[in-house]
């Protein structure tokens, strides 16, 4: 019976063979975002943040789960601020929260005046209220591909998240244009996105 493995080599060292793979090029994209400066940064996110604000309105309406930027990531803090203060009835900004190594994150209420504390990768964490359900999600990419994939950091908790809510929600990926692959080999856990959203627009996932 076929295994998948070319003869003589285990499929236990082909998976090993594509982990590595992932981590060299998670390694890679990483280094390329690491490379901006931060004006450089700031202005791609100004940028992305205005195709979200126009390509997604009802946004301003959702509670919105978002991520704190650390290593060049997106800044949607000032969009997140504009809908806050928009006052418009159901928007709730949200950051997730690491629970367990192997659980689904949990999303807590974020404002500007939320008592926050550093997690256990030094990302700042809302430190108490209740756990809600987030109507919509925008996820830093490491990379992205054209059929909805993205590469994260390897921890799986966003794929475990988006598994297990439901109603699923809206998934929006966002990162710079230097994140683009031609294709991402995806895993049978990972969750595509809904669109993706960089500097240049929104691009949604082709079959």
């Amino acid at each position: 019976m076929a295994t998948g493995a070319p003869a003589g080599i285990s499929i236990d060292s082909v998976a090993e063979e594509r982990l590595a793979a992932r981590r060299a090029l998670r390694k890679s994209l990483l280094q390329r975002r690491l490379a901006l400066t931060a004006d450089e940064c700031a202005q791609l996110s100004s940028r992305v943040c205005a195709h979200l604000r126009d390509g997604f309105p009802q946004l301003s309406m959702r509670a919105v789960g978002f991520c704190w930027p650390v290593n060049n990531e997106v800044d949607l803090r000032p969009l997140i601020g504009e809908w806050a203060g928009g006052g418009k009835a159901g928007f709730q900004a949200l950051l997730p929260v690491v629970i367990d190594a192997q659980r689904a994150l949990a999303f807590r209420a974020w404002s500007a005046g939320t008592a926050m504390f550093s997690d256990r990768y030094g990302i700042p964490t809302p430190a108490c209220g209740d756990f809600l359900t987030p109507e919509a999600l925008l996820l830093p990419v490491n990379g992205f591909d054209a059929a909805g994939y993205r590469i994260g950091y390897g921890g799986g908790y966003f794929d475990r998240t988006l598994a297990s809510l439901s109603p699923r929600p809206l998934v929006l990926g966002v990162g710079f244009e230097l994140a683009r692959l031609e294709a991402i080999a995806p895993e049978p856990h990972d969750q595509p996105l809904d669109a993706v959203v960089t500097e240049a627009g929104i691009f949604r996932p082709r079959p």
